[in-house]
């Protein structure tokens, strides 16, 4: 028996086959572009997203061997597709971080206010959320909008592409900033004000029940076994949790991809006013009955990124000559201690607490003295400040967490996870789990199958922790002074920042 996870993201779409003793058996990736219509848009091409949806689902059930007997979707959140009601894609997916709907964000605070929209659907006003994006369609748009049969985030898409009735979990109805966290249904009070039908939406499905099954037709077009279950997945931040044993409280994910994000679950919602101040959202987990908040900061792994494309020509050159990974050579001898420096990483916007879409990087403490290792040393400082802030918000409002689970590829390196540890105050392990995201698919579709009793069953068995980065005290202390300070520094150059 096989079950396979689809993790739908920004950039590329991958499917990941594993066996019930967690040993992966098939994979494959496809990449596809955004694209950036006017300033401040980002969206994706639909058909992109779909073709390279049907090539991994094909190629890895290929390279397994078939055998496929459930398909349960990751996938990033807020971004929709209006689609009409025989299948076609009308417009393209817009994503989160596009930010074209200030002004209906405007219109509903007008309307029912921060506070109200927050103890309803959990979620801070902020264009990111669907709904914002949604009254834009159908203020801007009005003729797509009347032809729009329903409104799509990508599982549902996939489900309705695949022949099956489009269903939405309740992870990502909680992204829309439509959604009533404590009841677990549409808000009709939202959409009311909003100007937008509960029918243009999916109905909701709790994480983990069965969508439906496969039909041949369907089948034989992504290459699997009809019969093959579809099961309800989520969010892909509290997926990636799931896949990495985050089911209880005070367990928290630290998913070190292009974006940085922590998962934390709890057992009720935390819904007070610290929450909502420090823009942290709060919905249902995947796991029943649970909730989580994600914190995060846009510029991650994009942000090395950023500096090997820039500056790394001949870390490059040197990893083509000597087959080491050029990531080893741009973090081998860093400096000991603290950089000196503060790195604002807001390369792409803030995100939490600020979740300002105008903020912007610096890099502050430089002189003729500064080195290329002591730069580096700095951006990763930088993430791991902004990390710290992080939890001492969620902190501030009730959110405790014990340590940090690291997942993605960041997670590989000592460097950081140790530098992390020190900064933060928080231990942080490395987990058995490669692909956190595909395996929650898995994991939900194995519960459903039979495999485990319950998801919890399934990681006690499937997910263990591995080398352990403590903080030192001596380091902490160093690096006690440089955390306030970085605490302060955006509220000290936001407004300079606005001006450019």
């Amino acid at each position: 028996m096989h079950l396979m996870g689809l993790d739908v993201g920004s950039t590329g779409v991958k499917a990941v086959v594993f066996t019930p003793q967690r040993r992966i058996v098939g994979s494959a990736y496809r990449e596809y572009p955004e694209i950036y219509p006017d300033p401040g848009w980002i969206e994706l091409r639909p058909d992109d997203v779909w073709g390279g949806v049907k090539s991994v689902i094909r190629g890895a059930a290929e390279e397994a061997g078939g055998g496929v007997k459930s398909l349960a979707i990751s996938a990033l959140g807020e971004a929709f597709t209006p689609v009409s009601r025989d299948g076609d894609f009308l417009h393209n997916t817009i994503v989160s971080p596009d930010t074209r709907a200030t002004r209906q964000v405007e219109s509903l605070r007008e309307n029912l206010g921060a506070e109200r929209v927050f103890e309803l659907t959990g979620m801070p006003l902020s264009p990111s959320f669907t709904l914002p994006k949604l009254m834009w369609m159908r203020e801007e748009m009005p003729e797509l909008h009347e032809r729009t049969w329903k409104y799509l985030l990508w599982p549902e898409a996939i489900h309705f592409k695949l022949g099956l009735t489009p269903r939405i979990d309740h992870s990502l109805a909680g992204r829309t900033m439509a959604f009533d966290v404590r009841a677990r249904r549409w808000a009709e009070e939202m959409l009311d004000v909003a100007g937008i039908r509960a029918e243009m939406l999916a109905d909701p499905i709790a994480p983990g029940e069965v969508v439906g099954e496969l039909s041949a037709d369907a089948a034989r077009e992504v290459g699997l076994e009809p019969g093959c279950l579809v099961v309800a997945g989520g969010h892909d931040q509290p997926m990636n949790a799931l896949g990495a044993g985050v089911v209880r409280p005070a367990m928290c994910a630290d998913g070190m991809g292009t974006v940085e994000c922590i998962t934390v679950a709890f057992d009720e919602p935390v819904l007070g006013d610290a929450m909502r101040a420090h823009n942290y959202g709060c919905y249902p987990h995947v796991v029943r009955d649970q909730y989580v908040t994600i914190a995060y900061n846009y510029a991650c792994g994009s942000l090395l990124r950023w500096w090997r494309d820039l500056f790394g020509a001949e870390a490059i050159a040197e990893a083509k000559r000597t087959g080491i990974d050029v990531w080893e050579i741009i973090l081998a001898d860093l400096p000991e201690g603290p950089s000196g420096l503060l790195w604002l990483p807001y390369f792409a916007g803030s995100g939490t607490p600020y979740l300002d879409p105008e903020a912007k990087g610096a890099i502050i403490g430089l002189t003729l003295g500064t080195d290329r290792g002591r730069l580096v040393k700095a951006l990763l400082e930088g993430t791991c400040y902004e990390l710290d802030l992080n939890i001492r918000a969620l902190h501030e409002a009730g959110v405790s967490i014990d340590r940090l689970r690291a997942t993605g590829g960041g997670s590989r390196s000592d460097t950081w996870l140790q530098l992390k540890a020190d900064i933060t105050g928080k231990p942080v392990v490395r987990l058995n789990v490669s692909e956190s995201g595909c395996q929650a698919g898995a994991i939900l579709g194995g519960v459903a199958l039979g495999v485990w009793q319950d998801v919890r069953e399934a990681t006690d068995a499937l997910v263990s922790e591995g080398e352990s980065f403590q903080p030192r005290p001596e380091l902490q202390e160093r690096y006690h002074e440089l955390r306030a300070a970085y605490a302060d520094t955006w509220p000290a150059l936001r407004e300079i920042v606005h001006r450019l």
